[in-house]
Formats: structure tokens, sequence, C-alpha cells
């Protein structure tokens, strides 16, 4: 029987290791709502208007804690990783994304997007030179066949320009991830994502001043409200969560919440949305999970998962 000393010492870790999970779980479910928000917002304003609003709003909030925080500069030597992360995940994955889903309901983007860690890990590998196991590239290419297959079952046997934006948003996403995710070995996950919004405020305001459009009074709350998510919470705040839950829950085990992302999605877009969810995209959904856990386990080294928003 283990004594009382004992017991005490070893229930830090494990409420640690739990908290670490709720925050990854958090972190999900707020990426999870990025598409179905993104969809309400197209409804009132242009992508180029949403896209503009969206990082300008970010930065200004990231930058502001950046100051408070008085956090120094970025090293020189990763300025060139911030600006890919930036241009990839902050201008062109948020425009493509919110493009797509002017054609595409949000559950059909959800499992289209749900091959992004697969995506990921394919750019890490080229750019890392790294030798994964062969299930990996089984599960990998097994995965992009899913998907491919699904838009052609959801388009009537040819792809739509929805889903070719979607496949786009997936590549630039993979690329501005495995850069961000580089960055997270030399600067906290919050800074990183931070530093990226700064960077793009010189884009992103002049961007938003030339783009906001004249009756933007006459927006609805809702499309409103769904902006601001996206802006705070898709952009920024959802990271914070996300990486503070893997540091503390370790990063093989929280990166598991990921695969039930998807259905999240499914839930919200069901719910705020009104979309009907069918029978084949929850299979095809469930396939491509099951995709994603295999190239995940094989890939060969355990590396930093990232989520789309």
């Amino acid at each position: 029987m283990s004594s009382p000393s004992l017991s005490r010492e070893s229930s830090p870790p494990l409420s640690r290791e739990r908290l670490g999970l709720l925050l990854g779980f958090v972190g999900m479910i707020i990426f999870g709502g990025t598409l179905p928000a993104t969809r309400i917002a197209v409804s009132a304003v242009d992508p180029i208007v949403l896209t503009a609003l969206r990082t300008a709003i970010a930065g200004l909030a990231a930058l502001a804690l950046l100051i408070v925080l008085r956090r120094p500069l970025p090293p020189r030597k990763l300025w060139f990783q911030l600006v890919v992360a930036m241009l990839c995940s902050s201008i062109m994955f948020p425009f493509v994304m919110a493009l797509a889903v002017t054609t595409v309901d949000a559950a059909h983007g959800g499992v289209v997007m749900g091959a992004l860690p697969i995506a990921t890990a394919l750019v890490a590998v080229l750019i890392t030179h790294e030798r994964p196991r062969p299930l990996f590239w089984i599960a990998s290419l097994a995965g992009a066949a899913l998907v491919v297959t699904f838009a052609l079952r959801q388009g009537g046997g040819a792809l739509s320009a929805g889903d070719l934006l979607l496949f786009a948003a997936v590549t630039v996403s993979a690329i501005g991830y495995t850069f961000s995710g580089r960055l997270t070995a030399q600067m906290p996950g919050w800074e990183v994502i931070s530093w990226v919004l700064v960077i793009a405020l010189p884009i992103s305001l002049p961007a938003a001043v030339l783009t906001m459009p004249a009756d933007i009074i006459h927006i609805g709350a809702k499309p409103w409200l769904a902006l601001l998510y996206v802006a705070l919470f898709s952009q920024w705040i959802g990271f914070f969560a996300w990486n503070a839950g893997m540091a503390m829950g370790g990063i093989a085990r929280v990166s598991q919440v990921q695969l039930l992302q998807p259905f999240v999605t499914f839930a919200l877009a069901a719910t705020f949305n009104g979309e009907t969810i069918t029978l084949q995209i929850v299979l095809f959904a469930l396939a491509v999970v099951a995709t994603v856990a295999i190239s995940t386990q094989t890939r060969g080294r355990t590396t930093t998962p990232v989520v789309e928003r």
C-alpha cells in the first residue's frame, strides 16, 4: 500500500495531465467553430473584407499583449520563417477558406479540412527530410484519396470550385503550420502566433481600411459576432489553449483530441448554419480520421501537430 505522502506527490502530475487534456479540448472546440463562423460572416461581408478585418483585429490584440508583457522582437534569423507563416496562415489561408465557404457547406469543408494534419505532416517530412515508415505514406495517400473521392461524390463526379479552394487552403495552411511548428522550438507557441499576426499588420490594417464597406453599420449582429469569433478565437486565442494543453498534457496524448474536430464542426454547422449532416458525410469523416490517426502514429517521431482554424 502506498503511503499518503507518495499519493500526494503523484497526484499533481495527473492533475496537470488532465488540465492539459482539458485545454487541448477547449482549443479543439474553438478551431472546430471556424468554418461555421466563417460561413456566417461571409453572408454579410466579402471574403476580402473578412480576411482583412479578421487579421487586423487579431493583430491589434496581439500587439497590445506583446507590448503589455514587454516581449522583445524575435531574433533576425527567425524573421523569414515568421514571414512565411504569416503569408500562409494569416493572409492566404483565411482568404481562400472564406472564398470556399461561399460555395460549399461548413460540414463539407469539415471533411476536406480533416486531412490538414496529413498535409502538415507531409510538408514537415519534405522540409526535414525525415524517413517515415511505409505505413505513413500508405495512410497519407489513403486519406488524400478519401477526401478527393468525397469531393467528387458531393460534386456529382466533378470537383467544384469550392473544393479546389479548400484543397488550396489545406496546402497553404500546412506550409504555414509547419513553419510555425518549427518556430515553437525558439519561443512559446502563443508568442509565435502573436508575432505572426503583428507582422501581418502592415498588410491587414490598410486592407481593412480600404475595403471597409460603406454600409458596415447595417451588418447584423450575428455576422459581427462570427467575425469577432474567427478574429479573436480562431486566429489567436485558440492557439493559447491548444499549445498550453500540449505542453502540460504531452503532445502525443493531447493531439489525439484533434481527431474529434470534424465532428465538432458538424455539430456547430447543424446548430448555427442549419446544415443537414448526412450519413455519407459522417462515414467519410470517420474514414479520414482513421487515416490521420494511423499516419500520426507511424510517422517515425513525435512532432507538434497543428489543427485547422
